[in-house]
């Protein structure tokens, strides 16, 4: 089981370098930053995090591929490719649902639903193609059209083990949603591997979570979502072990404001 952080930098560079070379000393896999536009900039804060670390892996959390042209992306994955000896890894989707408001905000064109796969396919065969070391490649996906692109995509690849699908859910997914959605995913990307953010831990909820206020932590735990970790480690733990047979999951993605709960739990199922 792969685990890695989700974190945007708050209170400055100090801050942001201390957290991710301790990420780095505890053995979380990788450090994801989110691309939006009311955070900082998702490139810079990973080339800062690659500059203190030495084997922690660097990803974008996702990348709207529609905001950016193909040779735009390229110069970017290949300067953190260079900054980071090899160990950037390139999140994409074709955009969060208030993605468009970004578009117009940047002054770029926002295009239809298979203009956003399109472009998306465009710019992860060009980094594939231009960048050295070819970075490894997490889609996000949900519906079946994207599913449909992300099949194509990761079955066309050299990095082989190192792709994997970034599952889209609603936060309230149940065990049985996630297992629909995962089924549907492996009948068309045969062994694909998966990745799953969490959304909180026992009685907390994620900040980004909690600001939008159509969740409690109350409400998510009484639906049986299964984005919301136990509190108890053991329980934390037997859950998380069963993932990987039978979701196909592989890597849980952790709020960095829940780092310290989870450790426990990854050091259990490392032991």
């Amino acid at each position: 089981m792969r685990f890695s952080v989700v974190a945007v930098p708050l209170g400055g560079g100090r801050r942001w370098v201390d957290s991710v070379r301790a990420w780095d000393e505890q053995g979380w896999d990788a450090v994801l930053v989110p691309d939006t536009m009311g955070t900082a900039s998702t490139f810079p804060a990973l080339a800062a995090a690659a500059a203190v670390t030495t084997r922690l892996h660097l990803r974008t959390w996702v990348l709207a591929a529609p905001l950016r042209t193909p040779v735009a992306t390229v110069r970017e994955v290949k300067a953190l490719q260079l900054l980071s000896d090899g160990r950037f890894e390139l999140g994409i989707g074709t955009g969060r649902p208030d993605a468009a408001r970004e578009a117009a905000m940047l002054g770029v064109d926002w295009p239809t639903a298979p203009g956003r796969i399109a472009q998306l396919e465009r710019v992860v065969a060009a980094v594939r193609n231009e960048v050295s070391p070819t970075p490894p490649v997490v889609v996000t996906a949900s519906g079946p059209k994207m599913i449909q692109a992300a099949a194509r995509m990761l079955t066309d690849s050299d990095s082989g083990d190192a792709d994997r699908l970034g599952l889209a859910l609603a936060p309230s997914a149940d065990a049985a949603e996630l297992e629909e959605l995962t089924g549907r995913i492996r009948a068309a990307v045969p062994r694909v591997r998966m990745a799953f953010q969490l959304v909180g831990v026992g009685d907390r909820l994620s900040g980004w979570i909690a600001r939008q206020g159509a969740w409690t932590a109350t409400g998510l735990a009484a639906r049986g979502a299964v984005a919301m970790l136990p509190n108890s480690v053991e329980a934390a733990a037997d859950a998380l072990g069963e993932w990987p047979q039978r979701y196909g999951i592989d890597e849980v993605i952790v709020p960095a404001e829940f780092t310290e709960a989870a450790l426990p739990v990854l050091r259990r199922l490392r032991a």
